[in-house]
Protein backbone atom coordinates (compact mmCIF):
# COMPACT_ATOMS: atom_id res chain seq x y z
CA UNK A 1 0.00 0.00 0.00
CA UNK A 2 1.53 3.22 -1.06
CA UNK A 3 1.07 6.77 1.12
CA UNK A 4 -0.61 8.93 -1.20
CA UNK A 5 -0.61 12.06 0.77
CA UNK A 6 3.60 11.10 1.21
CA UNK A 7 3.60 10.79 -2.72
CA UNK A 8 1.68 14.18 -3.06
CA UNK A 9 4.54 16.03 -0.68
CA UNK A 10 7.24 14.26 -2.83
CA UNK A 11 6.07 15.98 -6.22
CA UNK A 12 5.33 19.02 -3.96
CA UNK A 13 9.16 18.88 -3.31
CA UNK A 14 10.26 18.50 -6.69
CA UNK A 15 8.46 20.57 -8.75
CA UNK A 16 8.88 24.39 -9.02
CA UNK A 17 6.39 25.93 -11.27
CA UNK A 18 2.62 25.40 -10.53
CA UNK A 19 -0.09 26.27 -13.60
CA UNK A 20 -3.11 28.05 -12.06
CA UNK A 21 -5.99 27.85 -13.27
CA UNK A 22 -8.90 31.12 -12.77
CA UNK A 23 -11.75 32.35 -14.35
CA UNK A 24 -13.04 35.60 -14.44
CA UNK A 25 -15.62 37.94 -16.70
CA UNK A 26 -13.37 37.25 -19.82
CA UNK A 27 -13.15 33.44 -19.14
CA UNK A 28 -10.89 30.75 -18.01
CA UNK A 29 -7.29 31.80 -17.70
CA UNK A 30 -3.98 29.76 -16.48
CA UNK A 31 -0.89 31.73 -15.17
CA UNK A 32 2.52 29.81 -14.41
CA UNK A 33 3.84 31.09 -10.68
CA UNK A 34 6.49 29.74 -8.75
CA UNK A 35 5.12 27.60 -5.49
CA UNK A 36 5.88 27.12 -2.21
CA UNK A 37 3.67 24.21 0.69
CA UNK A 38 2.86 23.87 3.72
CA UNK A 39 2.36 20.26 5.94
CA UNK A 40 -1.11 21.12 5.39
CA UNK A 41 -0.79 20.93 1.45
CA UNK A 42 -1.58 23.96 1.25
CA UNK A 43 -0.16 26.13 -1.54
CA UNK A 44 1.92 29.69 -1.40
CA UNK A 45 2.84 31.90 -3.78
CA UNK A 46 3.47 35.68 -4.90
CA UNK A 47 2.17 37.52 -7.34
CA UNK A 48 1.49 40.77 -8.43
CA UNK A 49 -1.75 42.10 -7.06
CA UNK A 50 -3.09 43.61 -10.53
CA UNK A 51 -2.18 41.01 -13.12
CA UNK A 52 -5.40 38.89 -14.18
CA UNK A 53 -4.77 35.59 -12.28
CA UNK A 54 -4.92 37.81 -9.19
CA UNK A 55 -7.55 39.90 -10.35
CA UNK A 56 -9.86 36.97 -11.15
CA UNK A 57 -9.12 35.65 -7.75
CA UNK A 58 -11.64 38.60 -6.82
CA UNK A 59 -13.80 37.56 -8.36
CA UNK A 60 -13.96 33.81 -8.26
CA UNK A 61 -12.42 32.18 -5.50
CA UNK A 62 -11.99 28.74 -6.83
CA UNK A 63 -9.34 27.19 -9.09
CA UNK A 64 -7.68 24.33 -10.07
CA UNK A 65 -3.61 23.60 -11.33
CA UNK A 66 -1.40 21.42 -11.68
CA UNK A 67 2.40 20.76 -10.74
CA UNK A 68 4.17 18.49 -13.32
CA UNK A 69 7.49 17.05 -12.15
CA UNK A 70 9.43 15.99 -15.68
CA UNK A 71 12.54 15.59 -17.23
CA UNK A 72 14.15 13.59 -20.40
CA UNK A 73 14.32 10.17 -18.47
CA UNK A 74 10.88 10.75 -16.20
CA UNK A 75 7.98 9.07 -15.92
CA UNK A 76 4.81 11.32 -15.57
CA UNK A 77 4.36 12.37 -12.53
CA UNK A 78 2.59 15.50 -10.94
CA UNK A 79 -0.57 16.58 -9.15
CA UNK A 80 -3.81 18.28 -10.49
CA UNK A 81 -5.93 19.82 -7.92
CA UNK A 82 -8.94 21.97 -6.71
CA UNK A 83 -9.30 24.06 -4.45
CA UNK A 84 -10.00 27.65 -2.77
CA UNK A 85 -7.61 30.27 -3.04
CA UNK A 86 -7.01 33.93 -1.29
CA UNK A 87 -4.61 36.84 -0.83
CA UNK A 88 -3.29 37.09 2.54
CA UNK A 89 -1.92 40.71 3.56
CA UNK A 90 1.21 41.62 5.02
CA UNK A 91 5.17 40.53 4.36
CA UNK A 92 4.88 37.06 5.83
CA UNK A 93 8.69 36.86 6.35
CA UNK A 94 8.22 32.73 7.06
CA UNK A 95 6.97 32.55 3.62
CA UNK A 96 9.75 34.87 1.78
CA UNK A 97 12.04 32.05 3.77
CA UNK A 98 10.68 29.33 2.12
CA UNK A 99 10.47 30.90 -1.57
CA UNK A 100 14.07 32.28 -1.31
CA UNK A 101 15.43 28.85 -0.25
CA UNK A 102 13.20 27.09 -3.43
CA UNK A 103 15.20 29.45 -5.55
CA UNK A 104 18.61 28.90 -4.16
CA UNK A 105 18.96 32.53 -2.83
CA UNK A 106 20.22 33.51 0.57
CA UNK A 107 17.89 33.92 3.49
CA UNK A 108 16.03 37.47 3.57
CA UNK A 109 16.25 39.79 6.37
CA UNK A 110 12.83 40.23 8.43
CA UNK A 111 13.29 43.60 7.07
CA UNK A 112 13.50 42.74 3.53
CA UNK A 113 10.80 44.06 0.83
CA UNK A 114 10.64 40.54 -0.38
CA UNK A 115 7.32 41.02 -2.32
CA UNK A 116 8.12 45.07 -3.73
CA UNK A 117 4.58 45.46 -4.68
CA UNK A 118 3.38 41.88 -5.03
CA UNK A 119 1.24 40.08 -2.48
CA UNK A 120 0.86 36.74 -0.78
CA UNK A 121 -1.63 34.01 -2.01
CA UNK A 122 -2.98 30.88 -0.39
CA UNK A 123 -4.82 27.60 -2.17
CA UNK A 124 -6.47 25.27 -0.09
CA UNK A 125 -6.79 22.31 -1.86
CA UNK A 126 -10.02 20.46 -2.02
CA UNK A 127 -9.18 17.22 -3.98
CA UNK A 128 -5.83 16.65 -5.07
CA UNK A 129 -5.25 14.15 -8.36
CA UNK A 130 -2.07 12.22 -7.99
CA UNK A 131 -0.24 11.54 -11.49
CA UNK A 132 2.82 8.59 -10.60
CA UNK A 133 3.23 6.50 -13.57
CA UNK A 134 5.94 4.29 -12.18
CA UNK A 135 3.36 2.87 -9.53
CA UNK A 136 0.03 3.57 -11.09
CA UNK A 137 0.84 3.86 -14.60
CA UNK A 138 -1.93 5.91 -16.10
CA UNK A 139 -4.20 5.61 -13.05
CA UNK A 140 -4.87 8.72 -10.98
CA UNK A 141 -5.00 8.31 -7.29
CA UNK A 142 -7.31 10.80 -5.70
CA UNK A 143 -6.55 12.55 -2.03
CA UNK A 144 -8.92 14.46 -0.59
CA UNK A 145 -7.35 16.49 2.60
CA UNK A 146 -9.12 15.72 6.05
CA UNK A 147 -10.47 19.51 6.04
CA UNK A 148 -12.06 19.25 3.30
CA UNK A 149 -14.85 16.72 3.74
Amino acid sequence: MHDIRKLITNVLEKGCLMSLATVDSAGPWVADVIYIFDEDLNIYWMSNPHVRHSQALLQAFRVAGSITVSGPRENNLGIQFAGVAKKIDGPRHDLAVKHYRKRGKPDPTPEQDVLEGDSWYMLKPTSIELIHEELFDFKKQRYVPEDSL
